[in-house]
């Protein structure tokens, strides 16, 4: 059989290297058509969201939930966390026990989100409001110093009037934080030294003194420039 012959394996074919090369084709093949199976699952058909789609009959690609569907993580079954209320009625106490740590935070929270128009003491006098917006009520009248917690917490979550709700700014935790910094703050405007502790009572009376104080010694030095002004 000649060189020539189409019958004769190739000369690189002799030693056994035909199964290697048969092998490598297999190889190749294979991870080509992976490849393939791999981009076709990365780029399957799918329907784009709020694209047209004539499958359903009102044309919409993105389909509503399925009714009482919830996602996951946010059932919000505590409906005195999550609502202010219980048994269907404001709630007049809160989900969680009031600590130093609360307070610290909602004293924070305060400042950052409500002080723009609240003021520091919930005075209602907030420097947005000193440049012409609508003054919000003082937390210090009786209307809402008598407010279960419930409602503020309401308040601060869908907003009331021309104040918008925070449910979106402020997490759940938060907001009831800010509320019982509000309550400290009503607290403060309106406490009577006999109802607290020895210790801080006197700390009180110390400052009222000081706080006195200042204005008489204001005066003199006002009078002794005076007096000094005139010879």
């Amino acid at each position: 059989m000649s060189n020539t012959d189409p019958r004769r394996a190739p000369a690189h074919w002799a030693g056994g290297r035909a199964p290697q090369v048969i092998i490598a084709l297999v190889a190749l093949v294979a991870l080509g058509t992976g490849c393939t199976l791999r981009r076709n699952m990365y780029d399957q058909p799918r329907l784009k969201p709020l694209a047209a789609n004539g499958f359903f009959a009102d044309g919409r690609a993105s389909r509503d939930f399925p009714k009482g569907t919830v996602a996951r993580g946010l059932l919000k079954e505590d409906a005195l966390f999550y609502r202010g209320v219980e048994d269907s009625a404001v709630a007049t106490h809160f989900p969680m026990p009031v600590t130093r740590e609360v307070l610290l935070r909602g004293q924070q929270r305060f400042n950052i989100y409500c002080t723009p128009c609240h003021d520091g003491t919930g005075g209602g006098r907030g420097m947005v409001v000193q440049r012409g917006f609508k003054q919000p009520p003082s937390y210090h009248v009786d209307r809402l110093r008598q407010a279960p917690p419930g409602y503020l917490f309401d308040v601060a979550t869908n907003g009331f009037g021309v104040m918008q709700g925070y449910a979106a700014q402020i997490p759940t935790a938060d907001r009831w934080a800010i509320v019982a910094y509000i309550r400290a703050l009503q607290l403060a405007q309106n406490a009577k030294l006999d109802s607290l502790p020895a210790d801080e009572r006197a700390r009180a009376e110390e400052g009222l003194r000081q706080a006195a104080a200042k204005p008489a010694e204001g005066d003199a030095a006002h009078e002794a420039h005076g007096e000094s002004g005139g010879h």
